[in-house]
């Protein structure tokens, strides 16, 4: 898209970084965390601040990479970020499709799932005889529900891939259904992704849910693509949420914390 120029008008570089600036802190505003954001961007902490303060212009290739990140154009030098939406429009609500999944992205409120650190476990996919214990955090960013979590070690080493923290970590929406609430996750370039159904099953607490976990591979006459699926809302703070860090990982079936074990149905056929 071409933006008109009048060539009879002086740009001013103060008003334009200014701009710059504004929209910067806009976008930055969404990410909880500025120091985590630079290191996502591959910039370094004391350049991103002389942008966000207006004092500098980044270099194009620099400019390119905010603007893949934050699916912008380089309208971002020039007019207010709400003016210029994304470049991308949201598949979800294309007028093709909107009729059928539109609903889908409705606001998942923290009555349906809380915000705070979750713990889950699934069988492996690989291994019969093990059970998968892991930790993921849901968490809301302008109205939208969201989570992050990190593979385990064990299973990225068994796959011959990186066992460092940025290429194990995964991120993903959560999606209203009429009945649950549905998961699309995926690790850091989204080669592959996960899909999962999740319901709210009765208990003392009403901190669980259950379903089913899928991953989007080819068949495999050694491996599954579903599993049982479930997840507890941990109550306490991060030094809860740290003591079940500290037990992730793989496991077997009579290791699996108590109600965990009863709703994966051990021995019983996943239907």
């Amino acid at each position: 898209m071409q933006i008109p120029i009048e060539t009879n008008k002086t740009v001013n570089p103060v008003e334009l970084r200014s701009v710059f600036g504004a929209n910067l802190r806009k976008l930055a505003s969404r990410y909880p965390s500025v120091a985590g954001l630079c290191r996502e961007l591959g910039i370094n902490r004391t350049q991103f601040n002389r942008y966000l303060a207006a004092e500098s212009f980044p270099r194009p290739d620099v400019l390119h990479r905010i603007c893949l990140f934050f699916d912008v154009d380089a309208r971002i030098l020039l007019e207010p970020v709400d003016d210029i939406g994304t470049v991308g429009t949201d598949p979800f609500n294309h007028p093709a499709v909107k009729s059928y999944l539109g609903k889908t992205v409705e606001t998942v409120s923290e009555s349906e799932l809380p915000n705070g650190f979750y713990r889950f476990s699934r069988p492996s996919f690989v291994n019969d005889d093990l059970y998968v214990l892991g930790l993921m955090f849901v968490f809301r960013s302008e109205g939208r529900a969201f989570l992050r979590g990190y593979e385990l070690p064990e299973a990225m080493n068994d796959q011959g891939l990186p066992i460092s923290a940025y290429n194990r970590e995964f991120r993903g929406v959560i999606l209203k259904q009429e009945q649950g609430l549905v998961i699309l996750a995926a690790r850091r370039g989204a080669t592959t992704c996960s899909f999962s159904y999740l319901a709210r099953v009765p208990s003392f607490h009403n901190n669980f849910w259950e379903g089913y976990a899928t991953r989007t591979v080819t068949e495999s006459l050694t491996g599954h693509r579903v599993a049982r699926f479930v997840i507890e809302h941990i109550q306490g703070d991060w030094r809860a949420a740290r003591a079940v860090a500290r037990e992730s990982g793989f496991c077997s079936a009579k290791d699996l914390p108590g109600y965990h074990a009863r709703l994966m149905r051990v021995g019983q056929p996943f239907r």
